[in-house]
């Protein structure tokens, strides 16, 4: 039998520890970014969701008066009286919530005012438009208007943990935080190529995110996720091809390979 030198034997390791390193940089995100932030950078973006065909919108009408408010009651007011404390002096504040669809062309029908057109702005613009033409027009002097989109969903497929359709809080959510929630990726996905399908203003757009690259996450389009994207992680050719005869060979392979490996390992130790 051929004696396997030692020399064989550190070949291997060393062959072996590459690949190590080599899966590693493929699994780290964000590399670079420690050197990159070490001074704190501005973010010059301050992102706002915009509205868009088929949102739901929650709008607030705050006034001292129960009755003005009443007059831009949608029939779906929910809200009650509040009281807040401004100083020593007590302002009891009645507010309501009403909610609207928006339609295809972006519109909600607002009582009073009518067809408004909403698509393509913030929530804070809807609060401000809606709030001035209140006191300007003589509706209500004190009015305080606020305004939420409640159908905030993004829907992730792939090699994810928990592939799926989730709803979020709140208006700002990154593909970090999106991923996140969804378990983070699978130890077999492709970290450098996220793909991120985006409908808005009546066309489709896609968008590939590296995460191993900190550059190309926080600049990337898709970094603040909008509604209904979707988001799918694409597995690597080893969990692609799972389940099939070649897979199944390459594994006992690769086991029988790491079992000689270990025991020729032994055999030198003992010669010793």
């Amino acid at each position: 039998m051929k004696r396997i030198s030692l020399s064989h034997i550190v070949c291997i390791a060393c062959i072996s520890l590459m690949t190590s390193c080599i899966s590693n940089k493929k699994m780290i995100y964000l590399q670079g970014a420690t050197q990159a932030y070490t001074v704190p950078q501005e973010i010059k973006d301050h992102f706002e969701l915009q509205v868009q065909p088929d949102d739901q919108l929650a709008i607030s009408v705050a006034s001292k008066d129960i009755e003005l408010i009443a007059r831009f009651n949608n029939n779906t007011l929910i809200g009650g009286g509040n009281n807040s404390q401004a100083g020593t002096n007590t302002i009891n504040v009645t507010s309501g919530v009403s909610y609207f669809q928006v339609d295809m062309e972006g519109n909600i029908e607002f009582p009073i005012f009518g067809t408004l057109h909403v698509g393509g702005m913030t929530t804070r613009q809807i609060s401000e438009m809606i709030q001035k033409r209140m006191i300007t027009e003589g509706y209500i002097n004190d009015a305080v208007v606020n305004t939420k989109i409640m159908s905030f969903k993004v829907t992730i497929l792939g090699d994810v943990k928990n592939p799926g359709t989730q709803t979020y809080q709140g208006e700002r959510l990154t593909i970090l935080e999106a991923l996140g929630k969804a378990g983070d990726l699978t130890n077999s996905a492709y970290r450098d190529n996220v793909l991120v399908v985006r409908e808005e203003n009546g066309t489709r757009k896609t968008y590939e995110v590296n995460l191993l690259d900190n550059q190309a996450v926080f600049n990337s389009p898709a970094y603040y996720l909008q509604q209904n994207d979707i988001i799918y992680v694409q597995p690597n050719k080893s969990q692609r091809v799972k389940g099939s005869t070649s897979y199944t060979w390459l594994s006992v392979g690769s086991t029988v390979v790491g079992m000689v490996v270990s025991i020729v390992s032994l055999i030198v130790a003992l010669k010793k």
